[in-house]
């Protein structure tokens, strides 16, 4: 099943404000540094505005806390390795995310992003987010930090020095990591496509507006709910979209608020991973 007709219902600028129940310690995945390469050379933003210096997403609590264990596959379907995620509850009452994924030797991506409580125990907003990388070679290749509350993102070195930085915009829709969380609202039907953005360091510190929108199941459908999320080209985005790597995250119809899997490059440029918990089976989510 595609999108679902009718008007869309989209949730955007005028309308960021949500939160919603996640069933699954899973809560995020990598979604660090993605594989868009391509897309750079399509599009080039500039540095924006001054920032509000706080994340305009609020998201839900977790549910449950503690590890998910899930494996990273590749292409072919074939298990290259482990994916450790864990969430932790903080003194302050918010929440820590850290995920692990990629080859068992090689490529890898360790990603964390840090939530603050809006409502205590029921509420969340991003602070922080970072992801690093290692490539197939076994080479660091730096690290992404995004500070929501100084609303600076910046791109560092092996060693920690800036390479290169930009501030946040005065509207803060900047979400790498939690993006299970931000989807719920696509899951739970609330509305048909949402509008974040994504911050990258490769070539240098740029921040690319996405769209998210369901691609397949939900409607009573046994099959798990797929949300594709893709750049936002305008009217180009047909066509540029055929020439970037897929991105997908699953979702358990029977239990929607439940992460499944997620699909997406290690790193820009590097190679596309499924990532997919334990115990749900990886057939009909890779393609053989």
């Amino acid at each position: 099943m595609g999108r679902r007709s009718g008007p869309p219902r989209r949730l955007a600028a005028a309308d960021l404000r949500y939160a919603a129940a996640v069933a699954d310690p899973s809560t995020k995945r990598p979604a660090p540094a993605l594989g868009l390469a391509l897309l750079i050379a399509l599009m080039s933003l500039a540095p924006s505005s001054a920032a509000q210096a706080r994340s305009s997403f609020v998201l839900a609590y977790p549910k449950q806390l503690g590890p998910q264990h899930a494996a990273t596959y590749d292409d072919a379907g074939v298990r290259i390795g482990g994916a450790n995620l864990f969430i932790e509850k903080l003194p302050s009452g918010g929440i820590r995310l850290q995920t692990e994924s990629g080859r068992r030797s090689g490529a890898r991506t360790i990603a964390t992003a840090e939530l603050a409580p809006v409502v205590p125990g029921q509420s969340l907003r991003l602070v922080g987010q970072e992801s690093r990388s290692v490539d197939e070679q076994g080479h660091a290749l730096g690290v992404m930090r995004i500070d929501h509350l100084a609303g600076v993102a910046r791109c560092l070195d092996r060693l920690g020095a800036t390479i290169s930085e930009m501030r946040l915009p005065d509207e803060d829709r900047v979400v790498n990591v939690p993006l299970n969380l931000l989807f719920l609202p696509l899951v739970s039907g609330e509305v048909d496509s949402l509008d974040f953005q994504l911050f990258l360091c490769r070539p240098d510190a740029r921040l690319i507006d996405f769209e998210a929108w369901i691609e397949s199941g939900g409607s009573g459908s046994d099959d798990p709910i797929e949300i594709r999320y893709a750049p936002d080209f305008g009217f180009a985005s047909p066509l540029a979209r055929t020439m970037v790597p897929k991105l997908s995250v699953w979702f358990d119809p029977m239990e929607p608020h439940a992460w499944q899997a997620h699909r997406l490059p290690l790193y820009s440029g590097g190679p596309e991973v499924f990532v997919i918990r334990d115990d749900v089976s990886s057939t009909g989510l890779v393609d053989p």
